[in-house]
């Protein structure tokens, strides 16, 4: 009986040491992350809208963590090769991805060789984002949304619009105005953004859809005309020019291009919790914010429920490839 009374309070007693024990990669996550430097994955050249971003991210968060952010650019596939590099890392906070709406989004809609998925990824963070915009060649001889509208009504199929290719959010923004506006236009994929510019300005195509940084210098300087910009309301970037929502047929009209940090699936709590907290003041600092601006992107005003928006902006884009029956 002594022995049989003696068993239970062993067990509960090796119970517990397992329950510790449990705890111990947790706490040390706590008391070490980050010890060494952090990558920074992106997917595309430097240069580009997703690198500027991912650029002064790393700045920041060198700054908050106290250790080296190096920037790994791996362009190709419209960034799913960097971002299938972070989905297959260890799940330990040292690489993580700056990506697009483009690689953790829509990829996987329109492109069944994809590998992986959005549970592949710990969501950190939304940066930040930026509007497209839609641009006509001067020749085309429209000034506004409402113009354009009149004129592929009355001529149904005959003008084609330019994106940086297929299945980008470039061109998914050419088949939501498609959508909601009842008209029809050839969409034609161009191998990324100096293409289309180069075939706009060439007068070989009238319209375009472009990431607002990249057509602004064009829209200022009077070689493109806005037609208007693709969120919800005006840009605080660009308050002059009209979102393409304000024309009637058009006011559901929101797609953009956004930047989240993401790390690989699983990541520990605690290491999810000091980056979430590093990337929340870097979004709340001024001088972050600047930086932003000059690329032409807007911070959130608060930190936003990431893992919500994922699922919002993920059931919008399935609905528009299921719509233009959109393949790679």
């Amino acid at each position: 009986m002594r022995l049989l009374r003696a068993f239970p309070s062993r067990l509960a007693l090796a119970l517990c040491g397992l329950a510790a024990s449990a705890f111990v990669p947790s706490i040390a996550f706590a008391d070490t992350y980050p010890s060494k430097p952090i990558t920074l994955v992106v997917g595309y050249p430097p240069g580009g809208s997703t690198d500027l971003t991912g650029r002064a991210l790393g700045v920041a968060l060198s700054h908050r963590l106290g250790v080296p952010v190096i920037i790994d650019n791996i362009g190709g596939a419209g960034g799913v090769i960097g971002a299938q590099k972070v989905a297959n890392a260890a799940p330990d906070g040292y690489t993580l991805l700056v990506g697009a709406n483009n690689e953790i989004a829509i990829s996987k809609l329109v492109n069944a060789s994809v590998r992986y998925e959005q549970k592949d990824f710990t969501p950190i963070g939304l940066i930040a984002s930026q509007p497209l915009v839609l641009v006509a060649a001067p020749a085309a001889g429209v000034k506004n949304a409402g113009e354009l509208l009149a004129l592929l009504k009355k001529n149904p199929g005959k003008f084609s619009y330019g994106s940086s290719g297929v299945g980008t959010s470039l061109h998914l923004a050419g088949e939501m105005l498609k959508q909601q506006g009842g008209v029809a236009m050839t969409h034609v994929p161009y191998r990324g953004v100096a293409p289309l510019t180069n075939d706009l300005l060439g007068g070989n195509i009238d319209f375009g859809m472009f990431v607002l940084s990249s057509a602004l210098p064009y829209i200022r300087s009077g070689k493109m005309v806005a037609l208007g910009t693709t969120e919800a309301r005006r840009s605080a970037i660009t308050p002059d020019l009209p979102a393409l929502g304000e024309t009637p047929a058009l006011q559901r009209m929101d797609i953009g291009v956004w930047f989240a940090l993401m790390g690989p699936a699983k990541l520990p709590e605690p290491v999810l919790a000091r980056l979430k907290k590093a990337l929340d003041e870097t979004l709340q600092s001024p001088d972050f914010r600047k930086k932003m601006e000059a690329t032409s992107s807007v911070v959130p005003l608060a930190p936003l429920d990431i893992d919500r928006f994922l699922v919002t902006e993920t059931a919008k884009y399935r609905n528009i490839v299921q719509f233009a029956n959109i393949k790679e």
